[in-house]
């Protein structure tokens, strides 16, 4: 277990609570709930994953990955929300199917197991077939496909930033098990390019605060130019004592995104700034170890009313690791370094490998 206490915000005690939580959300299937009897998401199933490896859950984490295992479409997908028993939602998400590099590398930096890596690339090399054919000759990654394979018509900022980082981990992944994947360099840096060089590629969606922060989140916008982007909205998006609110325009503070946030910060070398963050999340923080989704400044009223969901609990989790810098795996968000480096591709360049490869 790799829990620490965390700056005289919370200890590891208290986090160790939380991720008991999380693992009380875990079915005996393998699958993580947002909350009991609901459904999850591939997303945020990974994050809760992530989470309970961080915790000492190993058992626990690798179930989760063969739930997903078990349930992977021929095409290499996901669904977008299941219920114990069923799928919820049929379309298939980009972003969602794509994540699981991510948790993967995750897992490799914390236990070092190749056995283990080993018995899932076939399911991560399926994941990246079914996310890399929606890449646009452009380089941006459409957002979904209906169920019947009809992709949808636009991509999303966030979704494409969290795409990015989930291809490196994906090509990292593939070098340290010997698998050569050059498209997958190429495609990375394609769609690296166009998140820095063409906002307009992306369905506007200025009004929510993961399209501020996912980009350097996500290691794509990196040095001045991260600190630059976090500074510019930052009055917009961070109420003062209170955490990160998820629209621009309402006093809806998430625990989430708040955390997620505190990664982007450090990955700028903002560190008091993330600790701010991250004692204001504490807010939404139960003696039991949960913690509410969200909250609606002044009323301080709970949303979605009764809510504690675990992708929330997952989120505290992995901040408070890149804050204490407590496990191996703790600077995969705020260091993009150590992941392939991206190529450098020009606009045409990018768009003749496209279409010499289709």
């Amino acid at each position: 277990m790799w829990l620490a206490d965390v700056a005289d915000i919370v200890t590891a005690d208290q986090l160790s609570a939380t991720v008991d939580h999380l693992a009380d959300l875990q079915l005996d299937n393998g699958m993580v709930q947002w909350y009991p009897d609901g459904h999850a998401d591939p997303w945020n199933h990974v994050e809760a994953l992530m989470a309970l490896a961080i915790g000492g859950r190993r058992d626990r984490c690798e179930l989760g990955y063969e739930w997903l295992r078990s349930l992977q479409r021929d095409d290499g997908a996901w669904h977008q929300y299941y219920l114990a028993d069923r799928v919820e939602q049929d379309k298939l998400d980009a972003n969602c199917v794509a994540y699981v590099a991510t948790g993967l590398w995750h897992h490799w930096l914390l236990f070092r197991d190749s056995g283990f890596l080993e018995a899932m690339w076939p399911m991560l090399d399926a994941a990246v077939g079914f996310v890399l054919d929606l890449q646009t000759p452009r380089g941006e990654i459409r957002w979904a496909r209906h169920a019947d394979g009809t992709p949808w018509t636009f991509a999303l900022l966030t979704g494409s930033s969290s795409v990015c980082h989930s291809l490196r981990c994906a090509v990292a992944v593939a070098q340290q098990l010997g698998h050569e994947r050059p498209e997958w360099e190429v495609a990375v840096a394609r769609l690296a390019r166009v998140i820095r060089d063409e906002p307009d590629a992306f369905a506007p969606k200025h009004r929510w605060a993961m399209d501020w922060y996912y980009p350097v989140l996500a290691g794509v916008v990196v040095g001045d130019a991260g600190r630059e982007r976090m500074n510019d909205r930052a009055a917009t998006f961070i109420m003062d004592g209170c955490g990160v609110r998820c629209v621009s325009d309402r006093p809806w503070v998430t625990a989430a995104e708040t955390c997620e946030c505190v990664m982007a910060l450090l990955a700028i070398g903002e560190s008091e700034r993330a600790l701010d963050l991250f004692r204001w999340a504490q807010r939404l923080r139960e003696p039991d170890g949960k913690y509410w989704t969200g909250i609606v400044y002044p009323d301080e009223v709970h949303f979605p009313g009764g809510e504690q969901s675990s992708y929330t609990a997952a989120a505290v989790i992995l901040a408070a690791d890149a804050l204490s810098g407590s496990s191996p795996a703790a600077r995969l968000f705020v260091d993009h370094q150590p992941l392939p480096a991206l190529l450098d591709v020009t606009p045409d360049a990018a768009t003749a490998e496209r279409g010499a490869s289709e």
